[in-house]
């Protein structure tokens, strides 16, 4: 993998011939191995920031008869990650000042194996809750930071590099939710074995991220202050580097005096919203349909798995376009689609339906492109960050929840469809406002 060092052509050509940690002889090599670890950790990290979520959504039969939990209380099980994503993330970028952003997620992978291992052997409901709790914090603070680490290592490489943590992301979506099943079955068909085992991957992710705790930076020198649109443009003009020049762009942004803030937010909140209750429910809908167990495991693994090649391109094709609106317009479509046909035929049609939605679900790494596209330095994809996902996850807790509320009440699947359709609208309506061409700074400074 290329590897760049941490000044620009601009800065090489200008800056004094002094040796700075990062310019001396042999810091070359250390960045280039510190890269290649950044990479591996984004890599297994990613991986792991779902399957605590479709491990359970494949045996959620079994865990509520295990339990003795009702529908209700299944739909509060699965608005706990949105939750936790709400309270726990907005603390990320203060952690990440304080203790580095490589810290943060190293400690963050460290909760999520922690809460994997504890959660199917609390026992009782409280016990679950709590412990799924501790590894959705991890998931919270590692889930902000990404873009931020993203945006730190790979300034001019943001829609390749998310392309590739969202890749492996969908991955291990998709990986959990088939798997799960046929590895409790192997195990003697204990849901507890089943759940337990996937706190193997998350100590792995916890290794590449050991040896870079003690990295503090915020970003690198070379990209921090410049618009994202500008970092692939020739330079036309040396102009001498001073120790005075970044110092305006650390003033905090005024985020809520954003247009494109709320919008993004608002489009974060209503895809996850769409895509807890995929992961929560619908393995569910289709066993009612009389779809039997491991098949809805890997009906629900397909909807994830179309993420794999999609959250590579679309990120890609994203950076490419001054506007991403057309993109969300067909991921919607692609969503209504998918579940006018859940609605119709679940049975009947439930691979194309599970394609359809697999398409709409990557909403996700859309969203997670346009944080690193529509703030200029890395201070303000850290605040866009924080306050895109943490806005976006509170917005979707209602929405589980209330799904396991009809789904109880009405004794079928056709008012929580009918939900789920509603909601795309919305969503590709503030979707399309968020993919307009400009930046939170340019729109805090004039308001």
């Amino acid at each position: 993998m290329e590897t760049r060092t941490a000044m620009s052509p601009t800065e090489r050509g200008t800056a004094p011939a002094t040796h700075t940690p990062e310019t001396a002889p042999g810091a070359g090599r250390t960045r280039a191995w510190a890269t290649r670890l950044v990479v591996v950790g984004i890599v297994l990290s990613a991986l792991n920031l779902r399957p605590a979520i479709t491990s359970l959504g494949a045996l959620l039969e079994e865990v509520r008869d295990g339990l003795g939990m009702s529908g209700s209380v299944a739909g509060l099980l699965t608005s706990v990650p949105p939750l936790c994503f709400a309270v726990f993330g907005v603390t990320a970028p203060r952690l990440a000042r304080r203790f580095g952003a490589a810290a943060v997620v190293c400690a963050g992978m460290a909760a999520i194996t922690a809460g994997l291992l504890i959660r199917p052997f609390a026992g009782g409901t409280a016990g679950f809750l709590a412990a799924s709790a501790l590894a959705l914090m991890g998931i919270a603070v590692s889930n902000v930071l990404m873009p931020v680490i993203v945006k730190r290592w790979f300034p001019d490489r943001v829609g390749s590099m998310t392309g590739l943590y969202s890749m492996a992301l969908a991955l291990g979506t998709s990986l959990a939710a088939a798997v799960t099943v046929p590895l409790t079955d192997a195990m003697g068909g204990s849901w507890q074995s089943g759940l337990a085992v996937w706190a193997v991957i998350a100590g792995a992710a916890v290794l590449p991220w050991l040896p870079l705790v003690r990295d503090r930076g915020s970003a690198p020198a070379q990209s921090q202050d410049r618009p994202a649109k500008a970092q692939h443009a020739p330079v036309t003009q040396q102009a001498p580097v001073t120790q005075q020049a970044p110092v305006t762009q650390q003033v905090p942004v005024r985020i809520t005096r954003s247009r494109t803030a709320w919008a993004l937010a608002v489009f974060f909140g209503l895809q996850a919203t769409a895509a807890y209750i995929t992961m929560g429910w619908m393995p569910q809908i289709f066993r009612d349909a009389g779809v039997p167990a491991g098949t809805a495991g890997v009906l629900l693994a397909v909807t994830m798995v179309m993420g794999v090649p999609l959250a590579f391109v679309i990120p890609r094709v994203a950076t490419r376009l001054p506007q991403q609106g057309p993109i969300v317009l067909v991921l919607g479509v692609c969503g209504l689609a998918g579940y006018a046909g859940l609605y119709l035929a679940p049975a009947a049609g439930a691979w194309a339906w599970a394609l359809l939605l697999g398409v709409s679900n990557c909403a996700f790494p859309l969203a997670l492109t346009m944080v690193g596209m529509r703030a200029r330095s890395g201070p303000g994809v850290a605040q866009l960050s924080a306050f895109a996902q943490s806005t976006g996850y509170l917005i979707s807790i209602p929405g589980p929840l209330l799904v396991g509320v009809l789904y109880q009440r009405s004794s079928g699947w056709g008012l929580p469809i009918a939900l789920m359709a509603a909601l795309m609208v919305p969503q590709m309506v503030v979707g399309f406002l968020a993919g307009r061409d400009r930046t939170v700074e340019d729109e805090a400074a004039t308001r």
